[in-house]
């Protein structure tokens, strides 16, 4: 989602692309897409410490004052946890990177998804202007902790990607910083994701469900919800696409309830194969405990399958309950199961649900448009043309 937000983005000014890692995956693995932003893209780790070194070495010598905000910035923001000064370390050596890199680019301007720290450290150390794109809910768990007071008034702009996102950086923000915080939706291409074949009344009910398999995606929810719809629809068949360390469990929590025949393991799937997953499912569900507004739900409901989901965070914003999705509490394994329940009795309700659902994506969360809403944000805070 990020990819092609940048890709269209690149339609409104020049784009340079900087990460720090290199990719999580052979390139053999890269989607065409991937394999063309990889070969944009500036990695920072890969250099290892030589170019940690080198950087750290050309601030020190040509902005000792950079090079002294930057380092005492880092130090005070890990007061005394000992295990913080480490990571604050290897930070200010990777903004010294990024901030070397930018010098020798001629770029004046750091807009950052993840790697807000690094952002920070590159703006204290090289002067350098930083926007950022607070996504959650990781970064809201500990507001003190990862430092969001001080990364929102360093910052020109920021952009929260949900009304739920902006209250939470406002509630940890000085409110003279409220007026720099700047909502706009991330989106899926809607015509990357169009309208799966409906079926009325399939043979075998398929229930997709896509996410890291760990404890926030609540997929062992889902599963005891799966045991309670059985009863009634015993053919019903449900796949996890995804790996994370909650895979053991899952799969004995299946063999447990003797669902085996009612589960597929996918693990992590590529681009292709996940959306042909889409285009067979009835219905998708998606029992987390936290989120931000899930780019899988938006790729659902562009492609008209009914979702199920939780009443938390962003996803309300996304998913309007008993107009383009069905949403319960979280933990609820009862009220999941019964949301399940009505989408499969009821064929017209996944039909209108799922209508209702493209519509929702057309009109507030479709990328095209809302990366030229985020571009004109950055028009409004910095100087592009």
């Amino acid at each position: 989602m990020i990819l092609r937000e940048v890709r269209l983005l690149r339609k409104h000014f020049e784009v340079y692309t900087v990460s720090i890692r290199a990719p999580d995956r052979p390139a053999g693995q890269l989607s065409p897409e991937e394999s063309d932003e990889a070969a944009r893209t500036f990695y920072v780790n890969p250099g290892g410490a030589p170019s940690a070194i080198i950087a750290l070495v050309s601030l020190l010598l040509s902005n000792p004052s950079g090079f002294l905000h930057g380092l005492s910035c880092a130090l005070k923001l890990a007061g005394f946890r000992v295990r913080q000064v480490g990571l604050n370390l290897a930070y200010f050596a990777q903004a010294a990177i990024v901030g070397r890199w930018m010098r020798q680019k001629d770029l004046s301007h750091l807009h950052t998804h993840y790697s807000s720290t690094v952002a920070l450290l590159v703006h204290r150390s090289f002067g350098i202007e930083i926007s950022i794109s607070f996504h959650g809910p990781d970064e809201f768990n500990d507001p003190v902790g990862f430092w969001i007071r001080e990364k929102v008034a360093a910052s020109t702009f920021v952009r929260a990607i949900s009304l739920y996102s902006r209250s939470q950086l406002m509630k940890s923000s000085d409110v003279s910083d409220w007026k720099k915080i700047e909502v706009v939706y991330m989106g899926v291409d809607p015509a990357a994701y169009p309208p799966r074949p409906f079926r009325a009344d399939p043979p075998r009910i398929e229930i997709l469900c896509v996410g890291r398999l760990a404890p926030v995606k609540a997929q062992h929810i889902l599963i005891d919800a799966l045991d309670l719809v059985r009863r009634d629809a015993p053919n019903v068949l449900l796949r996890l696409v995804g790996g994370g360390p909650d895979r053991r469990s899952l799969e004995a929590q299946v063999e447990a309830k003797k669902l085996g025949e009612n589960v597929i393991f996918h693990g992590f799937t590529p681009q292709e194969e996940l959306d042909e997953l889409y285009r067979q499912a009835d219905i998708f569900a998606l029992p987390s405990f936290a989120e931000g507004v899930p780019g899988v739900l938006m790729e659902a409901m562009a492609m008209e399958i009914p979702c199920v989901s939780t009443w938390i965070t962003g996803i309300p914003e996304l998913v309007r309950n008993g107009i383009d999705g069905l949403l319960v509490a979280p933990s609820d394994v009862e009220a999941f199961a019964g949301a399940i329940r009505q989408l499969i009795r009821d064929p017209e309700l996944r039909l209108q649900i799922g209508k209702a659902g493209r519509i929702q994506v057309l009109s507030k969360f479709s990328l095209p448009t809302n990366s030229g809403m985020l571009a004109e944000v950055f028009r409004r805070y910095s100087e592009i043309p």
